[in-house]
This record gives structure tokens, sequence and C-alpha cells, in this order.
């Protein structure tokens, strides 16, 4: 049958799934912005999309909503475009996010059409107001949270099916459009992330630290508070002091992908380490910056401890390649982690907001990873049992996407 997946950055959360459905002599295209460079494995048409300026009058609310459904509408143009060529997709699976599948249906009617849905925004309920240390939102942007949904929401009605990757993510959505969701996880290649003893990592100082060493880390797109970068950074001070040997290595950008940048206009990164700087040992600590995916396994499998936080929100795929590289990792005890990890089985989980709690369970998991062997190795079997990508992730999004084919 003919497929079209429809991405901005694609490939995206299809990078396996298009190639593997090509392989089994599906006709499969992508649909994209004209911006996007990244290799694709499947042929790709792109999109030209000129954002239209939006009147400053108009309500957060109403911009959010006009900036959405702008991007649907050259979508929209692109396809008509295609179909005029004589391009009928049997089934399209795009990515709600942005607003680009919002009016597929009006132009192929006789397709199947499947969103990826990621997260529905709430006012209340998840991210929006979990941390209080930022101002919390008045009773105006609290609607005007819930209102960024109007989009997600009008994307999925006009959908067959919507897909996310964990439950906690569905769960985010409201029950009638709950009921339109199947839950399964992109996957991790868990025999290409796996436990490694002859893995190295080269610090920037030259250095080379090998499993066993007394490495945390510390792994985000980029250092952010919906990340937990400001907790982390104030456990920080402690754990050095009492272990003078460890080595921090820190991966991510210094951008904002979720929620604003500080008001000082400086990153993040710089905002919170101004704040524990002098009690820091800074030839200890190591901000690598963006990494390749090669570094970012190398790291994984070389990590005594690791630290992972989020607010209420999307899970990151690199929380579950940790697990399956074996580490011991120190999570937030949020309701993301709460789905992949059990405290004191798969995990150690500490309050978001425990600073001390932070430092003692990181000082713990350095100084005695003997007693974390086992968690370690907890942790792994649920990354194979739950979501390897070859072995159960794939199969059943493959199956997924051909029960929408024309019937035989």
């Amino acid at each position: 049958m003919k497929i079209l997946f429809v991405h901005q950055n694609f490939p995206g959360q299809f990078l396996y799934l298009a190639p593997e459905l090509a392989a089994r002599g599906h006709d499969c295209m992508a649909l994209t912005d004209g911006i996007n460079n990244r290799e694709s494995p499947i042929p790709v048409a792109k999109y030209k999309h000129e954002a239209q300026a939006v009147d400053p009058a108009a309500t957060r609310l109403g911009r959010n909503y006009t900036t959405m459904s702008d991007r649907g509408i050259t979508v929209a143009r692109a396809a008509r475009a295609m179909r005029a060529k004589g391009y009928i997709p049997d089934v399209i699976f795009g990515h709600s996010g942005w607003g680009e599948t919002l009016f597929l249906k009006e132009v192929w009617p006789e397709a199947k059409l499947i969103v990826y849905a990621e997260f529905y925004y709430r006012g209340r309920g998840a991210d929006v107001g979990f941390d209080h240390e930022f101002a919390q939102p008045n009773f105006d942007q609290v609607l005007i949270a819930q209102g960024r949904a109007a989009y997600l929401g009008q994307a999925l009605a006009h959908a067959d099916a919507g897909l996310s990757p964990t439950e906690w993510q569905a769960s985010t959505y409201p029950k009638p459009l709950r009921r339109m969701i199947t839950v399964i996880h992109d996957g991790v290649d868990t025999s290409g992330m796996a436990p490694d003893p002859e893995a190295r990592f080269t610090l920037p100082n030259g250095a080379v630290v090998k499993p066993g060493d007394e490495v945390l880390t510390f792994v985000n797109r980029n250092l952010e508070p919906y990340r937990g970068y400001h907790t982390f950074m104030r456990a920080l001070p402690a754990v050095m002091a009492a272990r003078p040997n460890a080595q921090v290595v820190i991966v991510g950008g210094d951008g904002a992908s979720y929620g604003a940048a500080p008001k000082d206009a400086k990153g993040w990164k710089e905002h919170f380490l101004a704040e524990v700087r002098d009690g820091l040992d800074m030839s200890r600590l190591h901000f690598m910056g963006k990494v390749g995916y090669p570094e970012f396994v190398a790291l994984m499998k070389v990590s005594r401890a690791h630290a992972y936080l989020t607010y209420p929100f999307v899970l990151s795929w690199s929380m579950i390649e940790a697990m399956a590289a074996g580490c011991h990792i120190i999570g937030s005890s949020t309701r993301p982690v709460l789905e992949a990890l059990e405290n004191g089985k798969t995990g150690t989980l500490v309050d978001f907001f425990d600073v001390p709690g932070w430092s003692a369970a990181i000082i713990e998991g350095l100084a005695h990873p003997e007693r974390f062997t086992a968690m370690r190795a907890a942790a792994r079997q649920v990354a194979l049992e739950r979501y390897d990508l070859r072995g159960n992730c794939l199969p059943r999004m493959v199956a997924f996407v051909e029960s929408f084919g024309p019937k035989i």
C-alpha cells in the first residue's frame, strides 16, 4: 500500500518505522519542511512554508492556533499539488505537534489518517504550574495553556486513530480522544545500547573513562528547568565534595526546547551554573554540549550513576536508552518516569524538588555501585521486555499501520 509520512523534521519518530515498512514492500514517501536537510531513509517531497505575520493584537491563544493552522494550510496545499499529479496514499501517518495534519483529510478523504499524539496541553495537572520556583500562572495563563491544545484536539478528531509512545502521554488527552489512541513506544536498539566492559569515553581534557570508573551523567537535548537541570546543579556541590574523584559529564545544548528562556537573556546553563559555581570543582565538571549518537552510547556505557529528571511532560528517549545500557538511573518521581521505573527495583526515585535527597542518592550511587548491580540488570530487562525496538515496538508499530491498509 502507499504510505505517506508527514513530519516537519522527518524522519523524527519514524526513523525506523518508515524504512521497515518500505522493506516490507510498501510504497513509502515522506512530506517534510523544505528547510529540513536530515537524511531520509525513503523518498521525500518538501513543502515551502513561510509563516504569515500574526496580528500583534491577537491573543496568545489566537496566535498559537493561527501559527499551527497556517502551517497546516501550507501542507494541505502541497498535498493538493501531489494529488493533482496522481499521488493518493492509502495511509497517512503524521505528527500532530505542528498542525501539519490538520487539513489532510480535505485533500485525501479516502486515506486513513493516523496522528502521532505526543502530548495534549493542559491548564493544570501536567507541566504548567508544576515548578513553583517560577511564577505561577494566573487564571488567564491557565486558560491559554489549556487552549494551546485546540489544534491537537482538532488533529485527532479528524483522524482515524492516534498513537502515543507512553500511557502517561496518552492520558493527557481528554477521555473521548484517549479512546482513539493506541500506545506503542518508538523503541530503542537494545543490541547497540547494552552494557559493554570495553566501552570508552573521552572527556574534553583528554582523559578516558571506562566502565567501573566513577562517572556521573546527566543528558538532555537542552539544559533547562523542564528536565530538572536546576535541581541537578544544586545537588552537585554536595556530591562533588563527598566524591572527590567523581567525573561529572553533562550533555545538552544551551537553548530552550520547552518553556521560556531565562529573563536575564543568558541560557539556563550559565544561569544555574553561576548559582553554584563556587561549590564545584570545575576540573571535574564536563559540559559536552550536544554530542553525536555514538558518543552518547559510549557515555551511557561508562556511567556509574545517571540522573534523569522531568516535569510531568514528554518522556525522553534517553532515559529508556539509559535503562537499556544497564545504567543505575536516579530519576524524578514524576509520572512519566514512574511508568518506566520502579523505585528500589529498576531505579532510584527522588522527589523532583528534593535537592538534599538528590545529593544523597547520587552520592550513594557513586560510592556503592555494588548495591545497584541487580537494579541495573533489572532496568535493562524492562527495556528488553517493553521497549526493545526489533523484538517488541517495531513489529507492533508495523502491524498497527498495516491494519489501516486496504482489506484484501
